[in-house]
């Protein structure tokens, strides 16, 4: 993920910066509590493609 795009995009949902999650290829809202997914290099910024994420889950990303 090239970090000037990353610092472009924002989530759809709240308007709040994003983190790239390396492992599972998606961008993750923690404010959302969302993971876009990444496909062939393009993000599919849209609330219906992404995934909601467990506690768990968001415990693994800083704030």
């Amino acid at each position: 993920m090239d970090k000037r795009l990353l610092d472009l995009l924002v989530c759809p949902v709240t308007k709040g910066p994003l983190i790239y999650d390396k492992a599972h290829n998606e961008l993750i809202s923690r404010s959302a509590r969302l993971a876009y997914p990444i496909r062939d290099d393009i993000p599919i910024m849209l609330e219906e493609e992404a995934r909601e994420l467990s506690d768990d889950e968001l415990a693994q990303f800083p704030r």
